[in-house]
């Protein structure tokens, strides 16, 4: 990292974005280091960047694509990136794409999502377009029928599949459950969500040839987060430098972490944006370093800003809100969301703490059912999830405040807790 990209980044987000002046009043004008600098809260980033009187961008938006973020709140978020921000964004991680094993003239499908201000289908459609070596690209999208991709992945012998595991998976059980495999497929390049052994043996019996890697790490409004690793681990990246510093801070201090093996929340710098500047974003994951003087971490799921269940990002704040919604007695004294796995699918556990003594059971029954209705509401894609055989129904567990877990090192409450196993 270039002290003076930083430092000038610094300068210019304090003079031109009202939230970042804001942020950084109470520091001194030479503040110029990250560790000088506090760590964005994600409430009031996204609460300063609105669609009217916006007070995060360093100027108006005369110029830019406006893209939705997968979100990990209710309220919709936006992000935007200049066309010279968005060419930095696509060519770099293009650049990940050849150590994720892209090889001179694959023929590389495309079946993430497109419209509705969705980044990820033009995203990687632009990476493989500003990649370092030659490829043919299919952009098929991940809402085509099933009816139509296999025969087009065959007509043209892809060797490449890129997606989400849930849309992978899907297409994977469709190819077995009609007899079927390709084995031209050398690469499953997978991205959005974590890729759990259970599915590896699904890929594998559709795709006998291929090898399952991560795409990349990046998200639409955090940035360029990590380019693969080559290893026998997916989990595996490194920070696309020189253009965007990744930390790990410790869950109780926020101090940098810098020992291998030890987790701690994620934390992004973007160097290259300048509309929306991106600076100690938190990433809404948590990872540990593997290799401190290589710079290379392992991604160990979501921390608590948010977490994905299957194609679903949830916040905490989704489930506060709908608990708050129908709890009008203020029967609930505790909460924790609790991400599961079992028959080959993610599944989300709301644990609710009653006070001693109330057990009232078909009170209690009433109660999960208004709060799962109010979640649903808030997060459709859920319901329409479980519909698709993608996840498991929401489901609600009561327990006494004693029963949520606590950090071991500050007994504060652990807002999600992700019992998936990882490797």
């Amino acid at each position: 990292m270039s002290a003076h990209q930083l430092t000038d980044l610094i300068r210019f987000a304090r003079h031109n974005s009202p939230f970042y002046r804001e942020l950084y009043a109470a520091l001194p004008p030479d503040a110029h280091r990250l560790t000088d600098l506090p760590v964005v809260d994600q409430e009031a980033f996204w609460a300063a960047n609105t669609l009217h009187g916006n007070r995060v961008l360093t100027g108006p938006l005369s110029e830019a694509t406006v893209y939705k973020t997968g979100g990990t709140t209710g309220a919709p978020k936006f992000s935007v990136y200049t066309r010279d921000e968005w060419r930095t964004f696509v060519t770099a991680f293009g650049h990940g794409l050849v150590d994720a094993g892209l090889r001179p003239g694959h023929r590389v499908a495309d079946l993430f999502y497109a419209g509705e201000l969705y980044a990820s289908f033009l995203f990687v459609l632009d990476a493989l377009a500003h990649c370092p070596v030659d490829n043919v690209r299919l952009p098929i999208g991940g809402a085509a029928p099933l009816e139509s991709t296999v025969p087009t992945l065959r007509d043209f012998a892809a060797q490449v599949v890129a997606g989400t595991p849930t849309t992978l998976c899907r297409l994977a059980e469709h190819l077995i459950a009609a007899g079927l495999r390709l084995d031209d497929v050398e690469l499953v390049l997978f991205g959005g969500e974590a890729l759990f052994a259970d599915q590896r043996g699904l890929l594998a019996a559709a795709f006998p040839n291929a090898a399952a890697r991560s795409v990349g790490y990046a998200s639409v409004d955090a940035g360029l987060l990590g380019r693969p690793v080559p290893g026998p681990d997916p989990r595996v990246h490194r920070a696309f430098a020189p253009h965007s510093v990744v930390e790990i801070l410790d869950d109780a201090t926020d101090e940098p972490v810098t020992e291998p093996g030890r987790p701690g929340r994620v934390v992004v710098t973007s160097l290259f944006r300048r509309l929306m500047p991106v600076i100690r974003y938190p990433a809404g994951d948590r990872a540990e370093w593997t290799d401190t003087e290589a710079g290379h971490f392992r991604i160990l799921g979501r921390a608590e800003e948010g977490v994905r269940v299957g194609p679903v990002s949830l916040h905490a704040r989704d489930a506060q809100d709908a608990v708050a919604d129908a709890d009008t007695s203020g029967r609930v004294i505790g909460m924790q969301l609790v991400v599961r796995r079992w028959d080959g699918r993610d599944g989300l556990v709301l644990r609710l703490a009653t006070a001693p003594g109330d057990d009232d059971p078909a009170g209690l029954a009433e109660l999960a059912g208004t709060v799962t209705a109010r979640l649903e509401k808030a997060r459709p894609l859920y319901p329409d999830s479980v519909r698709a055989g993608f996840v498991h129904p929401l489901t609600v567990e009561w327990a006494r405040h004693r029963d949520l877990a606590v950090n071991a090192r500050t007994g504060k409450l652990v807002r999600v807790l992700d019992e998936r196993p990882t490797t």
